[in-house]
């Protein structure tokens, strides 16, 4: 989870250069390629801090859910005309049907086991309407993940410095690294660490867990950024 570092987080994302309009511009071409039923209500599961949400909601009526409460605290400050839940991606009700559910940005690995991802495939479906889409970028697959890969990303601006570090690491069927955080601004230079776990599903295990919850799925392998898409119909 990203609570220590919720505050850096947009600053850490834009420095890497990742597009957030681009992807949405993609998900949005996806949604009105495939999407049957007659709204635009959408939720954005594993939100973070509200980025993929802000630019959805120009086609959209966006809400978001996490289970990080600083990140929502980030999200909702920034954005207070959307509406942020926080629960479990693995178990949640909010007692309404939306006509698209996204889940991006790899977060799905965060359910770590295979129950949990059919669990989480299986809660998000009971949460979508008829004609409805959902969309769920995976993580990576063993075989894509490389044990003992040195990574890092830097920020500087002017009152804001940033290094952030870790070796990526596998423990059977998990992923998972130790951010390192040096962060400097004119109040002090503190330092930090955050521990993040991710399951290594199969591209089967991804298919399976969307046909067992009565989804018609699509598999697009290059999807926003090169991670491949999983793309859900509910007949």
């Amino acid at each position: 989870m990203f609570s220590k570092s919720a505050k850096f987080y947009n600053a850490l994302y834009e420095s890497m250069g990742k597009d957030y309009a681009a992807e949405a511009q993609k998900v949005h071409h996806i949604i009105q390629q495939h999407k049957k039923s007659p709204g635009n209500a959408l939720l954005e599961v594993a939100c973070g801090t509200g980025l993929h949400a802000s630019i959805l909601q120009q086609n959209y009526q966006v809400e978001g859910l996490d289970l990080d409460a600083e990140m929502l605290v980030v999200a909702s400050q920034k954005y207070p005309g959307i509406t942020f839940h926080q629960a479990d991606m693995v178990e949640f009700d909010l007692g309404k049907q939306f006509d698209v559910i996204t889940c991006l940005f790899s977060s799905i690995g965060y359910v770590k086991t295979k129950a949990r991802l059919e669990s989480a495939i299986r809660t998000m479906t009971d949460h979508l309407l008829p004609g409805g889409v959902l969309i769920v970028e995976p993580w990576f697959t063993l075989e894509q993940w490389k044990p003992g890969r040195v990574s890092a990303l830097f920020v500087d601006q002017p009152e804001l410095k940033i290094a952030r570090m870790n070796i990526s690491e596998v423990d059977g069927r998990l992923s998972f690294f130790v951010f390192h955080y040096t962060v400097a601004t004119p109040q002090g230079v503190e330092y930090f660490t955050e521990r993040h776990e991710l399951g290594l599903f199969t591209p089967d295990e991804y298919l399976e867990a969307f046909r067992k919850a009565n989804l018609t799925v699509i598999h697009e392998p290059i999807g926003l950024d090169g991670r491949g898409l999983y793309i859900g119909l509910k007949s």
